[in-house]
C-alpha cells in the first residue's frame, strides 16, 4: 500500500514528464504525407489537396489559363495545391519549376508547368524572410483549397502507379511528399 506522501511524487514525476513531452517542439522532417509539412533548406512545404483537373470545369478553367485545352491525348492535369513559408528572415529563392517533379512508382517523372494564373505558386521567384505563399487576401489564398496550385501535364494512367511523390530540390536538399490522390 502506498503512502499518501509516495502518491505525491509519483504524481508529480507523471506531470513533469507529460511537461517534458509537450515542450518537445514539432520539427518537420524532409519527407512526409500530403498535409503535414516538410522542410526543405529553410523553405517549408505543405501540400493541402492533390486532385486531377477538369478542363471543362468552370473553376478548373481558372487554374489552367494559359494552357493546352482540351488536354492532349492520353495526358491529364494534375494540380498540386501548397503552402509555402520562409522560415528563415533573408529572401529566399522559391524552386523553378525544373525543380518540382511527381515520381509514379514505375520511375516516370512529371516537371511542373509554367504557370502565370493567380492561383498559381510563383515558382522561380524570390520570396521575401518570413513571409508565406499564398500571400493573404489572394485568389489562391481565399480559394477552396487555400493553397497556391502547381501544375503537371502527367499520362492518364499515373493513378495506377501510386503512391505519387511531389520531390522539391531547394539549396541542395530534396524533400518528399506522399501526395494523397
Amino acid at each position: 500500500m502506498m503512502r499518501p506522501g509516495r502518491q505525491g511524487v509519483l504524481a508529480l514525476a507523471f506531470v513533469l514528464a507529460l511537461v517534458g513531452v509537450a515542450g518537445c517542439g514539432y520539427s518537420p522532417s524532409n519527407e512526409g504525407d500530403e498535409g503535414v509539412p516538410i522542410e526543405v533548406g529553410n523553405l517549408e512545404f505543405n501540400v493541402q489537396m492533390t486532385r486531377f483537373l477538369n478542363p471543362s470545369d468552370h473553376e478548373d478553367k481558372n487554374y489552367l489559363a494559359g494552357q493546352t485545352v482540351p488536354t492532349p491525348a492520353g495526358k491529364s492535369y494534375l494540380g498540386v495545391f501548397m503552402t509555402i513559408k520562409n522560415q528563415s528572415g533573408s529572401a529566399t529563392k522559391v524552386p523553378s519549376s525544373d525543380e518540382i517533379t511527381v515520381v509514379d512508382t514505375t520511375g516516370a517523372a512529371y516537371q511542373a508547368l509554367p504557370s502565370d494564373t493567380s492561383f498559381a505558386a510563383p515558382l522561380g521567384t524570390t520570396m521575401a524572410g518570413h513571409s508565406q505563399i499564398p500571400v493573404g487576401d489572394s485568389p489562391a489564398e481565399s480559394g477552396p483549397a487555400q493553397g497556391a496550385i502547381v501544375l503537371f501535364l502527367v499520362d492518364q494512367g499515373v493513378s495506377e502507379n501510386r503512391p505519387l511523390k511531389l520531390e522539391i530540390e531547394h539549396d541542395g536538399v530534396t524533400g518528399d511528399i506522399t501526395l494523397d490522390i
